[in-house]
C-alpha cells in the first residue's frame, strides 16, 4: 500500500507556516542571552565577594546579606533559563509538527495547539521569573555615594 503522496506545493505551503514560531524561536534565544548574561553577572559577584575575604575568615553582615540575595537571584536567573529553554524547545516540536503534518497528511492540528500552548506557559514562567529576579536586584543593591551634597 502506497503512503500519502506529497503535492510539491505543500512543501511551500508547510515552510510559511513554521516561519511565524521560528521568529518566536529567535525571540526566545535574545531572551536567554539576556538571561544568561544576569546569571553570569550573579555568578561573578558572588564568587568576588567569597573570594575576597578568604575561606577562614568570618563574613561580615552586609557580605553575607548580599550573598544570600544573589543566591536566591540565581535560583530564580537558573528557572528563567530553564522554562524559556523549555519554552524554546516546544517551538521546535510545533516546527516538527507542523512539517510533519503535510508530509504525513495526518492531522495533527491538535498537537500543534497543544504544543504551542505549552510553550507560550513556560514563556510566561520564564517571563515571571526573570521579572521578580530584576526586582530583588534592583531592591537589593546597594549604590553608596562618597560624594555628599551640602
Amino acid at each position: 500500500m502506497a503512503g500519502p503522496i506529497l503535492n510539491i506545493n505543500d512543501v511551500p505551503q508547510a515552510i510559511q507556516l513554521a516561519l511565524g514560531p521560528a521568529f518566536l524561536l529567535t525571540g526566545i534565544a535574545g531572551i536567554l542571552n539576556v538571561m544568561a548574561g544576569r546569571l553570569a553577572r550573579i555568578i561573578d559577584r558572588g564568587r568576588g565577594l567569597t573570594e575576597a575575604k578568604g575561606a577562614s575568615a568570618p563574613l561580615p553582615d552586609h557580605i553575607a546579606e548580599e550573598l544570600q540575595a544573589l543566591e536566591r537571584r540565581r535560583y530564580l536567573a537558573s528557572a528563567a533559563i530553564t522554562a524559556c529553554t523549555f519554552a524554546a524547545l516546544l517551538v521546535c516540536m510545533v516546527i516538527a509538527s507542523l512539517f510533519l503534518e503535510v508530509f504525513l497528511d495526518a492531522p495533527l492540528r491538535w498537537l500543534v495547539g497543544m504544543l504551542f500552548m505549552g510553550s507560550t506557559l513556560a514563556l510566561v514562567a520564564g517571563l515571571a521569573y526573570f521579572l521578580r529576579e530584576v526586582h530583588l536586584a534592583t531592591t537589593t543593591v546597594r549604590i553608596v555615594s562618597s560624594h555628599r551634597r551640602s
